[in-house]
């Protein structure tokens, strides 16, 4: 259980960097330790989520041998229904809360790792590498060659975006999170799912092979584009923070084209936050790597650690329930304190509070959050599969 338990924490950390990232203060209002916690979340928390979520496809579809025949089609059944759902729940939110859902995504990243949850752990690692490799390219030139015309003939025919502003292009190329290129973490996180986590030597080995690609994907990059190559796109447009608001993932504005129309190719070798070049994808994968060897590392080793953090632990438990509520607590509750104050830290602190309280609270009672019993129950009709 320590090897989960651990996927919780970072599962936890995950959630609580999304929080820094949307009620925060902007990334320009903060400096020192605060500006550096403030960088590593804009981005790398989201980027973390969706190594998770590749893991968790691997509970669902076998964790160190995937399952074959009848359990093995019934997982697949499972990971589709948890898919449409996510997809659905993901455009209900975005008709209040606009593209920085990442919901709507996630269904669309199980979706297309249906085919994958079979392979072994090197096959995974390979298609991982493949996809960071090709994809940002691939990605710039699709987005170059979609005009504004074109776009806008194509999201008039998609009943998507006719009801939220995340149509199937921008799920698959041009918004937040594009499946084209954040495939990359969620295989990623898959081939993490097939490894024995709570083996010492693997942990050994994934800790220098994380930051090896960390230091390897960033050092390359500030070589070869210069000072400015980590810069976060948060400096260069309005502030994705900004106390008690509820804005865009910060520098998650769209790589592509469309937010960007002159945007030079030599963009491809920057690595800054939600950049989607190769440098980003392979430095965020190392971030998200280091992030899970050392929470499960931590759980493993320090018994004490692990019952001072059990709320937080909680939190991870039900990650689907505290994401979404956050952004219904903004809309349903009272502005937190220091909410109108520049630069303020007290709303997000205000919220990863609230969240470790009621994880800490309802998990006492309950095995599961509330969304994930309801995305639990959803799933049951998979065990008709035959």
């Amino acid at each position: 259980m320590g090897r989960l338990v651990g996927v919780d924490l970072a599962r936890a950390l995950a959630v609580f960097g999304m929080y820094v990232v949307h009620i925060g203060p902007p990334l320009s209002a903060t400096s020192g330790v605060a500006g550096w916690i403030r960088y590593m979340s804009d981005g790398h928390s989201s980027v973390l989520f969706a190594t998770l979520a590749g893991f968790s496809l691997m509970l669902l579809a076998g964790r160190r041998e995937p399952k074959t025949g009848l359990a093995g089609r019934q997982a697949r059944a499972r990971i589709a229904i948890r898919a449409v759902v996510l997809l659905a729940l993901g455009t209900v939110m975005a008709m209040e809360y606009g593209g920085v859902i990442i919901l709507g995504f996630y269904g669309v990243y199980f979706l297309l790792a249906l085919p994958l949850v079979r392979l072994s752990t090197k096959a995974l690692a390979i298609t991982a590498a493949a996809f960071a490799l090709v994809t940002p390219q691939l990605a710039f030139l699709l987005t170059s060659l979609l005009s504004p015309s074109v776009q806008e003939s194509i999201n008039t025919y998609d009943p998507l975006r006719r009801l939220s502003e995340v149509g199937v292009l921008d799920l698959l190329l041009t918004g937040f999170y594009p499946a084209l290129t954040w495939m990359s973490f969620v295989i990623a996180g898959m081939a993490l799912g097939r490894l024995d986590l709570s083996s010492g030597t693997v942990q050994k080995r994934l800790a220098a092979f994380g930051a090896a690609l960390t230091a390897a994907a960033y050092g390359m990059s500030l070589l070869l584009a210069g000072s400015g190559a980590l810069r976060s796109l948060a400096e260069d447009g309005p502030s994705s923070g900004g106390s008690g608001s509820m804005p865009l993932d910060s520098a998650s504005m769209p790589s592509g084209g469309e937010a960007f129309p002159g945007i030079p190719a030599s963009s491809l070798l920057t690595a800054g936050p939600h950049s989607g070049t190769t440098f980003d994808i392979i430095g965020s994968v190392g971030v998200a790597i280091l992030v899970i060897v050392g929470a499960t590392v931590l759980i493993d080793r320090l018994p004490r650690l692990r019952r001072l953090a059990k709320p937080v632990i909680a939190v991870g438990t039900m990650s689907l329930t505290a994401y979404v509520g956050h952004f219904l607590a903004q809309s349903l509750l009272p502005a937190a304190p220091g909410t109108n104050t520049p630069g303020s830290w007290i709303p997000v602190l205000t919220y990863i509070g609230g969240a470790i309280v009621f994880a800490a609270i309802w998990s006492r009672f309950f095995r599961r959050g509330p969304l994930e019993y309801l995305l639990n129950a959803a799933t049951k009709p998979a065990k008709y599969i035959r």
